[in-house]
Order: structure tokens, then sequence, then C-alpha cells
């Protein structure tokens, strides 16, 4: 398989946004950030919402022109598709479709509607992808201080025979050709982006941080204890992780605690828990996962997804933590996500 490409500030023309206008539809985590960064690239963008959405007075105080989602996609030369997943579809059947000409750019930052065909789009219209690998709030700030974060770009369809230029030119834009844009394919993205999530990033590792409370309120330990030692700390592991590898952190942590990871890693995460993340993957690239996501989100049910949430909200360890949270001086950040 050959390496792919990796393309970085030079190897993009963002004038070729020039005279193009651009929609962001959605002005959440990805979509604040993407319509200020190509604002202050100097892109002419609209952000698109639907009627009576709550962002539009805050992204009018951040000086820029809101419009309806249909209008905004009939003005628009590239349309930004930046609203949750099981919205896609809908939206785009009753806003996008019937407002496409020959020669827009549909782009997406994330793979699911298209690779699941839940969107179909028309045969002369580019569909690419420019994924940042980060929040939003973090393609913001990084932008403005001059830097970037990196992204994926991919091609599903080019109608134009210029989809991968301008798809560059857009990633140049929201500042992530700063840091590079890695070459991928909407099955790869798709695929490997729910994979990590459900099998290692949320999935696997809540999952081994509650089971490790578990085991230690079990065995009658206080269950602060179990939460400092198997949840709270979970973040310093990580940052070390994210700065210097796998290396860097053992390097960082005591002998004591590196040859315990050593010892007690391949017994926990064994040969069955690999299987696992395997039928896992399967049913990703099936489609089964995305069928069971999309049917449970359909006409707003939520029936399981719902049921899920409540389960881990009452979970002993959430109990703990906000007693916990409340011993550091960022307390009152800590539960704003949940409690907004």
């Amino acid at each position: 398989m050959a390496e792919a490409r990796m393309f970085y500030n030079e190897d993009c023309n963002v004038d070729l946004l020039k005279g193009k206008h651009i929609a962001v539809i959605g002005y959440g985590s990805q979509g604040h950030a993407h319509a200020l960064n190509l604002r202050d690239s100097g892109c002419d963008v609209v952000v698109g919402l639907y009627e009576g959405s709550k962002s539009k007075a805050k992204a009018e105080a951040q000086g820029l022109k809101v419009l309806p989602t249909a209008q905004a996609a009939k003005w628009a030369d590239i349309i930004m598709i930046l609203i949750n997943d099981e919205l896609q579809a809908d939206m785009y059947k009753k806003d996008i479709e019937p407002n496409l000409e020959a020669g827009n750019m549909l782009m997406f930052a994330h793979g699911f509607n298209i690779n699941y065909k839940c969107i179909v789009p028309p045969a002369n219209v580019d569909v690419t992808m420019i994924a940042p690998k980060a929040p939003g709030h973090t393609v913001r700030s990084e932008y403005l201080e001059g830097k970037g974060t990196p992204c994926l770009v991919a091609v599903e369809q080019d109608a134009t025979g210029h989809a991968l230029e301008l798809a560059l030119a857009y990633g140049a834009g929201i500042g992530g050709a700063r840091a590079g844009l890695l070459e991928t394919t909407y099955r790869t993205e798709t695929e490997t982006d729910l994979f990590g999530e459900q099998a290692v990033l949320c999935g696997g590792v809540c999952a081994l941080m509650q089971n490790g409370f578990e085991v230690l309120c079990e065995a009658g330990y206080d269950p602060r204890n179990a939460y400092f030692e198997c949840i709270h700390e979970m973040k310093l592991i990580v940052d070390l992780i994210y700065q210097s590898g796998f290396a860097g952190m053992r390097y960082s942590i005591s002998n004591t605690a590196e040859f315990g990871d050593y010892k007690a890693g391949p017994r926990i995460i064994t040969p069955d828990v690999k299987e696992n993340m395997k039928a896992v993957l399967a049913d990703i690239q099936s489609g089964k996962f995305a069928s069971e996501f999309m049917q449970d989100m359909s006409a707003g049910r939520q029936i399981n997804f719902q049921a899920m949430r409540r389960k881990a909200a009452e979970h002993p360890c959430e109990e703990v933590g906000k007693e916990i949270r409340k011993l550091y001086s960022w307390n009152d950040e800590s539960d704003k996500l949940i409690n907004n």
C-alpha cells in the first residue's frame, strides 16, 4: 500500500477560495472554528442555521452573517456540513439537495453519512472532506496563535477535476495546512474514527476506568481512593503520552509503575479483548453499527441511547467524581459541560 501523502501550506493555494461563497452549516464546536478561521483568512463565509437556532445570536455577535440553511446552501459554492451525524441526512434532503448546482463542492468533517450512503450527492458536484483531529476550540485557538491543527483530507467525488486542490485550499483556510493535511479516504476516516471512539478512546477507556473503580471499591477501599487512582489520574498519563509517546510517559513515571505496566498490561488486555475489538471493527465495516445507530436515532426516539445514557450517569463513580472535583481550583468549570 502506498504511503499516504501529507500536504502543507506550500502545497495549498488558499487564493482558490477567493470569489467563492462558503456556507458553514452548524455553529457548534467545529462550526464556529471553521467559520471564524475562514473569515480571518479572507474568505466570504456565511453560517447556515435552522430557524430558531440558539447559535444565531452567538454567530452574529462574533461578526458572522447567518442565513437559514436552505438560503445559505443556495448562495454557496462550497457547503461544509458540521451538524450531528444523525441530523445530516434529513437536513440535506430538505435544505441542501434542492439548492445544489453543478460544480458546487459538498464538504464534511466526518465521513459517516457519505460512507454509509445516508446521503447520496448528485454526480455533478465535488464531495470532499477536511477533518480536524482536535475539538473545535483547539482548531480556533491554534489558528489564533499562528499555528494549526492537523487534518485529514479526502476526495470522494471529483466532478470538476479540481476537488483536491479546493479541499486543500479549505484546509489551509482553517489553518490545518500549517500543521499538515493527511490524505485519506471517506471509508478509512469513517471506520478508523468510529473504531477509535468505541474500542479505545471512549468505550474502551471509560469501561476500563469504571471496572478499575469497581474492583477497588468491592475490595473495601474508599471510593475516593478508587476514583483518584483509576479515573482522576488518567489525565496525567494521557497528557504525558500526548506530549512524548509511550516511551516518554514511561520515562516520567516511577520504575515501580513502569515495571507494573509491563507485567499487568497483558493480563488485562488479553487476546480475548483484542478479538472483541476485531468484532467491534467488523460491525463498523459491515454497516451494522451505523444501522443500529440511525435506527435508534430515527424520528427522535433514541430509546436505547437515552437508556444507556441514564445507566452510565447512575454509576457510583459519577457521584464520587463530583465530590473529588470540588477539591480543585478549577471546580467552577468542571461540570458545566453536563449541566448546560
